[in-house]
């Protein structure tokens, strides 16, 4: 009973002492209102503000730059396999394969590294080109980027037009129904695209069957010395494959075929 009358006096006692000195002092506390941010101030102590975009547009942004070589690494494969060298040698080396008869040697992945690399060394002058005529001077703001598409496109155009034959050019542009245009300069680009990639198919098979020629010689010499001995159960091309080896190596046979895939080309 003691502790409960002690307990109730100490509170009465906390609630008297927070009512005459605590609430006083807090109604005569008034906080100031905000301080509210200062506005811009010109150079003369004015309110007027300038902002300079002079410049700002001729380079281009770093998104748009990001942006443009994430479309060209998607149009990547189109464009190496129909406005590049790469079809015709990569078809050259794969019919010089098969007519060694060897089936996955050398594999895929090294004839088409080779193939690249090849075509990289064809496409040398026109890529220097482009990047001295379109894309460097994109980069330094000097034009703008339909002016550096037109100008890129140009080298391109001009290669795809020394290696097209005519009569690639004029099917297409029959079976389009189309005037033939004056000269071979005004031919669009949705016209030699695929006559550019007809006339690399047909060269690609013509390299392929003088290629081809040697090694069915010595398929058929080695078929008819096995039926002269009595021994068709032996497979000729597994007689034969060490003589197709022993001629490719002996006349430096892929030397050769890469000089007739350059000089196709007029490098």
């Amino acid at each position: 009973m003691i502790g409960r009358k002690l307990g109730r006096a100490l509170f009465v006692a906390a609630t008297v002492l927070v009512t005459v000195f605590l609430l006083p002092a807090a109604a005569t506390a008034v906080p100031g209102g905000p301080n509210g941010p200062n506005g811009p101030s010109g150079g003369n102590g004015g309110s007027d503000v300038t902002v300079n975009l002079e410049g700002v547009t001729n380079d281009p942004s770093n998104s748009v730059v990001v942006l443009i070589g994430l479309t060209l690494i998607s149009l990547l494969p189109a464009i190496l396999l129909s406005c590049t060298a790469f079809t015709k040698i990569f078809i050259v080396l794969g019919l010089t394969r098969n007519a060694l008869g060897l089936q996955q040697t050398p594999p895929n992945q090294v004839l088409a590294g080779l193939a690249l690399f090849l075509s990289l060394f064809v496409m040398g002058p026109v890529l220097s080109e482009i990047n001295e005529v379109a894309l460097q001077p994109y980069l330094n703001g000097d034009k703008t980027a339909s002016q550096a598409i037109d100008a890129g496109t140009e080298p391109l155009k001009t290669f795809m037009l020394d290696n097209t034959d005519d009569d690639e050019l004029v099917l297409l542009t029959n079976v389009a129904d189309r005037e033939l245009p004056a000269n071979r300069e005004e031919v669009s680009m949705t016209t030699l695209i695929p006559a550019f990639v007809l006339t690399e198919l047909k060269q690609a098979f013509i390299i392929g069957f003088i290629i081809f020629i040697p090694f069915l010689v010595i398929d058929l010499v080695v078929s008819g010395a096995l039926m002269a001995l009595g021994m068709m159960m032996m497979p000729p091309v597994m007689v034969s494959l060490p003589f197709k080896l022993l001629l490719f190596v002996l006349v430096d046979g892929w030397a050769l075929v890469i000089k007739a895939l350059v000089s196709s080309y007029g490098t």
